[in-house]
């Protein structure tokens, strides 16, 4: 297990509530609209890195007002947004970072829409979309094996009804559980104590890909044979 915490839970006891449709439907049409502002090759490795950052020192770290989601497709647009946004003075100090860090993206002006959000299914620009939209309309497939993938890129399991993310870390894999028990323990403050389990979770998981691959609960292994396995998307926005 990668991260500082014991693995809390499990996969198939996640609460996830996003509706959508079939697998066979997902990214069918590919988000040219983008393409004028995808990052070239150089800032996409910067944009992996600073993604990959944020995301390690969320597990890292552990709960913060800042830091907060309240689900898979949560972690995702928040590490996107945070990876994005100019990494000044004033953001290292919101942030408590002293040392070093990646190297800055630099976005050209045409560039600047990236910041206006995601994709929606109707085409518009907006700060919040789900986990499916985030795969249909705001990346492309790469397919089922994982050495097809880079840290940022995602893994997309379809249960039905219900969708969930992950984030390929390259060594490990990132998700949230959709069952914050921070959230839980800030509304139950002075009616009971709390654990110290409860409030030191704040969703946030990683794990391995061959602890993954054995998972008990056989729907979300992210093998070619499982009919709930998607497959790995990247960012529409990333040239490579």
């Amino acid at each position: 297990m990668i991260g500082r915490r014991r693995f809390l839970g499990a996969l198939g006891g996640l609460t996830l509530g996003i509706a959508g449709g079939p697998v066979a439907a997902l990214n069918a049409d590919f988000p040219t609209a983008l393409l004028p502002s995808m990052l070239d090759g150089p800032q996409t490795d910067r944009f992996r890195a600073w993604m990959s950052f944020i995301i390690a020192d969320q597990i890292r770290r552990g709960p913060s007002p800042r830091w907060f989601h309240r689900d898979c497709a949560g972690l995702a647009r928040f590490a996107v947004a945070e990876a994005l946004r100019p990494h000044d003075l004033r953001w290292r100090r919101a942030n408590g970072y002293t040392g070093r860090l990646p190297p800055e993206i630099e976005l050209r002006p045409e560039q600047a829409s990236l910041h206006n959000g995601w994709t929606t299914l109707a085409g518009d620009q907006q700060a919040f979309v789900t986990a499916l939209t985030l795969v249909q309309k705001n990346s492309r497939w790469l397919g089922r094996e994982s050495a097809m993938a880079k840290a940022g890129d995602l893994l997309f399991f379809d249960q039905g009804d219900d969708q969930h993310l992950m984030i390929w870390m390259a060594g490990w894999i990132a998700y949230h559980t959709g069952q914050p028990a921070a959230a839980g323990s800030r509304q139950s403050a002075g009616k009971r104590r709390q654990s110290s389990e409860e409030i030191e979770d704040n969703g946030l998981r990683a794990v391995t890909p061959a602890q993954l691959l054995q998972w008990k609960d056989t729907r979300w292994r992210p093998r070619d044979d499982n009919p709930n396995f998607a497959g790995f998307y990247r960012l529409a926005f990333l040239s490579r």
